[in-house]
């Protein structure tokens, strides 16, 4: 997969379904959900072939218990992905399988756009990259990994317009 791939049409992109699972998410927020999805996998030439989205817009309670269930870890976090991964079931013909889901804590996220001096849709944006990619099989384990990772981040939130979140 590349990144630098030809954009498909929007029409051929996977759907990005937003759930408003906590109060307290600004209007704009599946808006922009949406938008930076699509960017990530509009850079992916492939990108038709690959299955939906869901995000789920939660509040740090609820992403704790997830954290806490699925990583080991009793707290909160910004942003946690689950890929689906085929099982050997078979889809009815046509049917993609999903590419999985995303969970973003508000708190989290709004107290970390604070620190760094952002707007909630400039971090909630980046945290849905970061999520989608994850998503794509990216990972930042190992240092080499998390380069490129970053790069692509960095990529697509420029196409965004949004600066480098990892600048120092």
């Amino acid at each position: 997969m590349s990144i630098t791939a030809p954009a498909p049409a929007v029409s051929e992109l996977p759907q990005v379904e937003v759930v408003h699972a906590a109060e307290g998410w600004p209007d704009d927020a599946e808006a922009v959900v949406r938008r930076a999805a699509h960017a990530v996998l509009s850079g992916f030439a492939d990108a038709a072939s690959f299955g939906d989205i869901s995000v789920a817009l939660m509040d740090d309670a609820s992403i704790q218990v997830l954290n806490r269930d699925y990583r080991g870890k009793d707290a909160p976090t910004n942003v946690l992905s689950f890929p689906v991964e085929e099982d050997g079931g078979i889809l009815p013909p046509g049917e993609r399988l999903p590419l999985g889901d995303i969970a973003v804590a508000l708190e989290t996220v709004v107290r970390e756009a604070v620190e760094e001096d952002k707007s909630l849709a400039v971090h909630l944006a980046h945290m849905v990259v970061h999520g989608t990619l994850h998503l794509l099989g990216y990972d930042h384990e190992l240092d080499s990994e998390a380069e490129e990772m970053e790069a692509l981040e960095r990529d697509v939130l420029a196409g965004l317009g949004i600066a480098d979140p990892y600048r120092t």
